[in-house]
């Protein structure tokens, strides 16, 4: 396992916003968190990338204990939030620019590793525009890029494909699968769309009012309350209830998008 929580906890006040999770994710393993709104997946995440302390239980990335080892965890992880890590004002260059110093990539490295990372995600073309007049698709697949920069182990997507439509979300799950299938890279992601988790995910874990409703491979969740004509929209809805809306838009309809999303949880 290159990623195990124990009965890791998170309350806001009297609100038990994550309640004793436990998982584990292997190494090479694309792995979701499917849920409603409010559900736990975003403070599940954020816990895992260290950006908000457990109050119980504990979490271990690569090995290392994401409150003890805080460090050691950044170093070997990505995290792409819902909120946009691209700057519309630079260009695509501009912005993995930043990132590479961030990251404190040696100066004779960066321009080959820019350049690697806009050409495997398909921005090569796009590298001197600035990302203000990127479509949504488009700056999703850059804040990809930034945060694979430094190679990490472990890729956090927290909804990569919200507010996109049906094409620009096809062209990321390309990405990403690539991501695994030619880096070996772990990627956890959390998404709205059962679809997504179904072509993407080798195992998910349903969340609902902050506990683990049900974990296993779409195909296993599917038997578990049907038979092979069950879909996963009716395995969401057996455990957590609710479907959710899709949404659309570019750049500004992103970030406001993502802003909501935020809020939401």
């Amino acid at each position: 396992m290159i990623l195990e929580t124990h009965e890791i906890t998170r309350r806001f006040g009297e609100l038990i916003a994550v309640n004793k999770v436990s998982i584990g994710v292997e190494s090479g393993e694309t792995f979701g968190l499917l849920g409603p709104n409010g559900a736990g997946k975003t403070t599940l995440i954020k816990m895992l990338t260290t950006l908000l302390p457990p109050n119980g239980g504990s979490a271990e990335v690569g090995g290392y204990d994401v409150v003890k080892q805080s460090g050691q965890v950044r170093r070997i992880i990505g995290y792409v939030p819902q909120m946009l890590s691209a700057d519309g004002a630079l260009t695509a260059y501009e912005n993995l620019m930043v990132f590479a110093r961030l990251y404190d990539i040696p100066p004779k490295e960066r321009q080959e590793r820019i350049r690697a990372s806009l050409a495997f995600m398909g921005l090569e073309e796009a590298a001197d525009r600035l990302v203000r007049t990127y479509s949504g698709g488009m700056i999703r697949r850059l804040e990809i890029a930034q945060a694979m920069l430094h190679r990490p182990r472990v890729l956090f997507l927290d909804e990569p494909t919200v507010g996109l439509d049906p094409m620009a979300r096809n062209a990321v799950w390309d990405h990403i699968e690539k991501l695994r299938s030619d880096y070996g890279t772990t990627i956890i992601l959390t998404t709205h769309y059962m679809e997504e988790a179904d072509v993407l995910c080798e195992r998910v874990a349903i969340m609902h009012l902050g506990l683990i409703a049900a974990v296993g491979s779409p195909a296993d969740l599917k038997a578990s309350i049907g038979d092979s004509d069950t879909t996963l929209d009716e395995v969401f809805a057996y455990y957590a209830g609710g479907k959710l809306e899709e949404t659309g838009g570019g750049y500004r309809e992103t970030a406001r998008t993502r802003r909501v999303a935020r809020r939401l949880g």
